[in-house]
């Protein structure tokens, strides 16, 4: 019965961690630029903003390259108690304001601002976040794919790398860049659906007029992916399409990880099973990949699991004399442990020092409140996240 349990308890980790593996491993190198050519479609760039009067200029500044007769800018101004949509017109762009306090969210936002757009219905949709930037090759590429392929493209979302900032930031910044590129990578040469991430995300009008967007779930852009995964209109990667971001504070970044992660966890638990059984059943390829990708926690989550069971297996082992559970996780372990070191020895160590890659062990230890408050169910609602300069304007 000692065995049997060993090995109930090593599976999970051991499966999360092959999939974790598989993609890094096919995640490692850059994938080659697409050809996208033709005109450039008529295209909407929609922007949802909630008190950003501190950063809207700025973001508006950066994204003046890439406006012209068939790129316009459209902000929505949700729920906002500043001067956000007062600058937004001060710089000749559009802007719709949305005033409803029970209905707080991204979502919400994003289909007020659809309903505004269907009098007169654009070719592509961008969502842009209002603290992001980019540049105009990326988005004609990105709006090309998108109109040329009849498919939602999801461009190469990274935080600005800053090697200066905290070690918990920057392991933060580094984490993130895996799920965002390496894992994106693995994913599309392995032929499965790119995850949404909240920016950069290029629509063809006809599927973003129909898609569900009015929620208030903290990782909208997740179950959105999901759902088109699932109707045969699968997200595909764009790496040569770039969009950027700074990383936030230590505080905010402990903030903004907490709600990612609870609301991740969360889709995962209702969602990964069910996503490989429906896609098996509906022979649907690309949603069974997506339903083993959401097996796979957080990187933090995963080596934490992953080093606790491999120490009750350890004393287990000691007491039964057998090794194979053990040791199947224990090599699991090192290869996933192993390709994050390859990864990080290739790019990753422009987001994550030296110094700082040696205090993982402190990382890991201070995300466990963050954890068992899922645990307990204390999950996050949507917030704002706090941007650099926001102390400056307070």
């Amino acid at each position: 019965m000692l065995v049997l349990l060993c090995w109930l308890i090593a599976i999970p980790p051991v499966v999360a961690l092959t999939i974790f593996s598989l993609e890094t491993l096919f995640g490692t190198s850059p994938l080659k630029a697409i050809a996208c050519s033709g005109r450039m479609p008529t295209t909407r760039i929609l922007i949802p903003a909630h008190n950003e009067a501190g950063t809207i200029e700025a973001t508006l500044d950066r994204l003046a390259s890439i406006v012209s007769d068939q790129v316009r800018l459209l902000v929505v101004a949700d729920n906002c108690s500043d001067a956000t949509a007062m600058l937004v017109r001060q710089a000749g762009h559009d802007v719709i304001e949305r005033t409803d306090a029970d209905k707080k969210g991204k979502g919400y936002a994003l289909a007020f601002g659809r309903d505004h757009l269907c009098a007169s219905p654009p070719e592509c949709v961008i969502v842009f976040d209002a603290d992001c930037e980019s540049d105009a090759a990326s988005i004609a590429a990105l709006v090309k794919r998108c109109v040329n392929d009849h498919a939602v493209v999801q461009s190469r979302y990274i935080l600005i790398p800053d090697r200066t900032a905290a070690p918990k930031v920057q392991i933060s910044n580094f984490a993130f860049w895996i799920k965002n590129v390496v894992r994106q990578r693995g994913a599309f040469r392995l032929r499965g659906a790119a995850v949404l991430t909240g920016t950069g995300m290029a629509f063809p009008w006809r599927i973003f007029d129909a898609a569900p967007l009015a929620t208030a779930n903290i990782v909208e852009d997740l179950a959105l992916g999901i759902y088109l995964t699932q109707i045969g209109e699968a997200p595909v990667y764009l790496e040569q399409s770039t969009v950027t971001s700074a990383a936030a504070s230590e505080t905010a970044t402990l903030a903004q990880r907490a709600r990612w992660e609870h609301g991740f966890l969360a889709t995962a638990k209702s969602h990964g099973l069910f996503a490989i059984w429906n896609g098996v059943r509906s022979r649907n390829r690309k949603l069974v990949q997506l339903g083993f990708h959401l097996l796979v926690p957080p990187l933090a989550l995963l080596l934490f699991a992953s080093f606790a069971t491999l120490v009750f297996l350890g004393a287990s082992t000691l007491m039964t004399g057998y090794w194979p559970a053990f040791l199947a996780l224990a090599m699991s372990t090192g290869v996933a442990i192993a390709l994050v070191f390859v990864n990080w020895l290739i790019e990753g160590r422009y987001w994550l020092s030296p110094a700082a890659l040696v205090r993982l062990p402190l990382y890991l230890l201070w995300k466990i409140p963050m954890y068992l408050r899922f645990a307990k169910g204390d999950t996050p609602g949507w917030t704002r996240t706090a941007r650099p300069n926001d102390a400056e304007e307070q």
